[in-house]
């Protein structure tokens, strides 16, 4: 394991790197607690460069922290396991936006063990894998069952590569790559079906190697990628559904002046266009506002990056019962401010709801969600917290 030097180190080039239009970037204040029964923060553990917080069907007393150069390790029962559950580090490419980017495990984990993780590989492109846990250990995958996925060139360009893999209620694997990188999308990726970068994703894994895309996908009939579930995205690095509604929420980092949140109503269906780079949050780019494109879905929020923010760090929707406070509410920060702030997710305009939660986090890199509704947070510069209430 790296020392704090080299985690310092790590930090400053991911900050330098996704603050000249990237996706995070800059410094935050230091953690601080809400008072009385406002929520509060628990550290549960501390880690190297930090990227995602997961937890895994079945594994009750095991909660799994990815670190961006190429480790998964496990806490069980609040404590750190000394081996790492996972090592790609040989394969990861490692900085600035890069690295192995978060972990998804099956909905039948508990009795197939598999599991996937969404990675930058050596060459720069994006790819996931499915792998296994081995079956005698809780706590150790089988580096020999790993498996291609999916593998998505992303030339030129090191920066916007998404990061998200997550399963939808439907049983489905989202994941949700970046428009391939520069300022304002040359190559007009996140308006074309034929590629898969700028876009949200969705496959149906085969059991031993492989997918196949459902018959739903807006373009599986026709012209366009059938992987493709919509489309309009330029960094959607964290994305969730909200496990009582099953709504999905996306927090897309915008250029240079806003942020947004995305949300697809359960019952919307595949299709939806996020606007990218016709609009930049609700307002103008490459577009016209009276000609929206078919099938354009508004963000529920947009904010201007000013008062040191950066980019948006998209989180979940609280169903925690210790934490009443925040039930029904969408957490988001952004990496640079580090503020953690939350909208109604049930409202007809949650942008509106947006309020502050008392709680601040240096570096917010991701949030994650526990088997029972709790909700963590990733700070890049290693430490993970649960959000508490006492």
């Amino acid at each position: 394991m790296a020392g704090r030097s080299g985690r310092r180190l790590a930090v400053a080039i991911f900050a330098a790197v996704l603050a000249a239009g990237g996706l995070l970037g800059g410094n935050g204040p230091e953690p601080a607690s809400g008072q009385g029964d406002a929520p509060q923060l628990k550290r549960i553990g501390e880690f190297e460069s930090p990227v995602h917080v997961a937890a895994a069907p079945g594994a009750k007393k095991l909660l799994f922290v990815v670190e961006q150069a190429g480790v998964i390790r496990v806490l069980r029962k609040g404590r750190t396991v000394e081996k790492p559950f996972l090592d790609l580090g040989r394969l990861v490419r490692f900085g600035g936006e890069e690295g192995l980017l978060s972990v998804a495990f099956d909905p039948d984990y508990a009795s197939n063990r598999r599991f996937f993780v969404y990675y930058v590989n050596a060459s720069g492109d994006l790819r996931v894998d499915s792998l296994k846990r081995k079956r005698k250990s809780a706590t150790r995958a089988d580096l020999g069952s790993r498996r291609k996925l999916i593998e998505i060139p992303h030339p030129v360009n090191s920066n916007h590569n998404g990061g998200q893999l997550q399963f939808g209620p439907d049983g489905f694997l989202y994941l949700a790559p970046g428009d391939g990188g520069a300022s304002g999308d040359p190559n007009g990726n996140a308006q074309n079906p034929e590629t898969l970068l700028g876009k949200m994703l969705r496959v149906d894994p085969k059991r031993k190697r492989g997918y196949s895309s459902p018959d739903s996908n807006p373009f599986a009939a026709g012209a366009g990628r059938d992987e493709i579930y919509s489309l309009g995205l330029r960094n959607p690095y964290r994305f969730s559904f909200d496990s009582a509604s099953g709504d999905l929420w996306i927090g897309d980092v915008g250029q240079n002046a806003w942020e947004e949140i995305d949300r697809v109503d359960a019952n919307a269906g595949p299709g939806a266009n996020f606007g990218w780079d016709l609009f930049e949050g609700n307002q103008e780019f490459d577009g016209d506002s009276a000609n929206p494109p078919a099938n354009y879905v508004p963000p529920v929020h947009e904010y201007e990056l000013a008062d040191g923010n950066c980019a948006v760090t998209g989180g979940y929707v609280s169903h925690d019962p210790a934490v009443p406070a925040l039930e029904g509410r969408y957490l988001y920060a952004d990496f640079c401010g580090g503020d953690l702030r939350s909208l109604d997710a049930d409202a007809s305009n949650p942008g509106a709801s947006d309020a502050p939660t008392g709680i601040s986090v240096e570096n917010p890199s991701s949030f994650g969600e526990g088997l029972k509704g709790e909700i963590y947070v990733a700070s890049l510069s290693g430490p993970v917290y649960r959000i508490v209430q006492r």
